[in-house]
C-alpha cells in the first residue's frame, strides 16, 4: 500500500437515533478548529447515503429501510474493493455502523482467497439478525450479516420474506457467503448486549476482551495477544465506534455506555493495533453531534484519529522503505 485513502458515509439509516450523518462535517470542524490540515493531505471520495429515505415510510419494523442500506452498502463494498486494488489503504468515516458489513464485504472481494480477522472495538457486539433485534435499527446487525448468522435459536421475530430477501443480499454482498470466521472475530470493551447476542457469542466462542483486563494489561500486551489469537490470518480490519469511550467523553454519540475507554486508552490502543502490517483498513463510526455539547465527541474522536492515521502512515513509510 502507498497512501491513504479517506471513504467518507453519511449514510445513517443504520441508526435508530438521527444525527450520524453530520459526524464526518462534525469530524471536519474539529479539524479546522484545531488548525490541522488533515482533511487537506488525504485523497477523499462522498459516498452516496440515500438519507432522504428517512423522510418516506419504513417498511421493514424488523430492518428498518434494509433496500436502501443494501443499495448504500453496494456503494461502500465496491469502493473499499476499488481502493484496495488499487494498492492505497482504506480509512473509512461513516455515520452508523452497519456500514461496517459493506466495508467487510469489500476487503474479501479485493482479496478472495485471504483469511480476515476483526477487531471490533465498541461498546456493542452489533450481532442481531432481524430475527433477533429488539428495534430493527441495523446498525445492530453488521457482525451477524457479515458472518452468515441468523440466530434462529434464539428467534424472537418473524420477519416477511422481503426484509429476509434483503437481509441475504447484505449476508452475500460481495463475495457470497460468510466473509470470516468467528474465531477470527475480536469484541474489544464490547459492554451492552442483549440476551440473544450473549448466548450466540458464547456459542460461537467468540474472543470477549472487557475493560478490567484492557486495565491490567495495557494497550501494548494487549495489541500483541489480539494478534497471536488472529495469528491464522492473513489480513486485519479495525472497527472503532466512539461509543467504546466512556460515557464521560462520549456524550455525543446514540448510544452511550459507561465504563468504557479513556481517550488516552482508545488512543494508545489504536496506535499499538494499527502497527500491525496485516492491518488493511480502518473505520471510526457513530459521531452524532446533535446530541452533543461544543462538538466534544468530534474533537475526541479528532484526536483518535490523529493517532491513528500516524500509525497507518509510518507502516505504509516503512513499506515502502522495506520494498526499495
Amino acid at each position: 500500500m502507498k497512501r491513504i485513502k479517506l471513504l467518507e458515509v453519511r449514510s445513517e439509516l443504520g441508526a435508530g437515533t438521527r444525527g450520524s450523518s453530520m459526524g464526518i462535517d462534525a469530524l471536519r470542524v474539529a479539524c479546522l478548529n484545531k488548525g490541522s490540515d488533515y482533511f487537506r493531505r488525504f485523497n477523499s471520495v462522498v459516498l452516496p447515503d440515500l438519507n432522504h429515505v428517512l423522510f418516506e415510510k419504513n417498511h421493514f419494523p424488523f430492518a428498518k429501510h434494509i433496500d436502501s442500506i443494501y443499495t448504500v452498502q453496494k456503494g461502500i463494498a465496491s469502493a473499499v474493493e476499488q481502493t484496495l486494488r488499487f494498492g492505497e489503504f482504506p480509512l473509512v468515516l461513516a455515520g452508523d455502523h452497519s456500514s461496517a458489513n459493506a466495508t467487510i464485504a469489500g476487503i474479501k472481494a479485493a482479496y478472495p482467497q485471504k483469511t480476515l480477522g476483526v477487531i471490533w472495538i465498541d461498546a456493542h457486539a452489533d450481532i442481531h439478525s432481524p430475527y433477533t433485534t429488539p428495534s430493527g435499527n441495523v446498525h445492530g446487525m453488521p457482525m451477524a450479516a457479515s458472518l452468515g448468522v441468523d440466530n434462529l435459536a434464539h428467534q424472537r421475530n418473524i420477519p416477511d420474506p422481503e426484509t429476509i430477501f434483503f437481509w441475504r443480499r447484505l449476508q452475500n454482498l460481495g463475495e457470497p457467503g460468510p466473509k470470516f470466521k468467528p474465531e477470527h472475530l475480536v469484541y474489544v470493551v464490547v459492554r451492552d448486549t442483549e440476551e440473544e447476542e450473549d448466548a450466540l457469542i458464547e456459542e460461537l466462542g467468540i474472543k470477549w476482551i472487557k475493560l478490567p483486563e484492557i486495565k491490567a494489561k495495557g494497550s501494548r500486551r494487549l495489541a500483541r495477544e489480539i494478534y497471536e489469537h488472529l495469528r491464522f490470518c492473513d489480513l486485519v480490519y479495525i472497527s472503532f465506534d466512539v461509543d467504546s469511550l466512556d460515557s464521560s467523553f462520549s456524550i455525543g454519540t446514540g448510544t452511550p455506555v459507561e465504563d468504557g475507554l479513556y481517550l488516552s486508552e482508545a488512543e494508545n490502543l489504536c496506535q499499538d493495533l494499527l502497527e500491525n502490517d496485516r492491518v488493511v483498513c480502518f473505520e471510526m463510526v457513530e459521531i452524532n453531534p446533535t446530541l452533543d455539547n461544543g462538538n466534544t465527541m468530534a474533537k475526541n474522536a479528532f484526536n483518535i484519529l490523529e493517532k491513528a492515521t500516524e500509525a497507518i502512515e509510518r507502516r505504509l513509510r516503512m513499506e515502502e522503505v522495506v520494498s526499495r
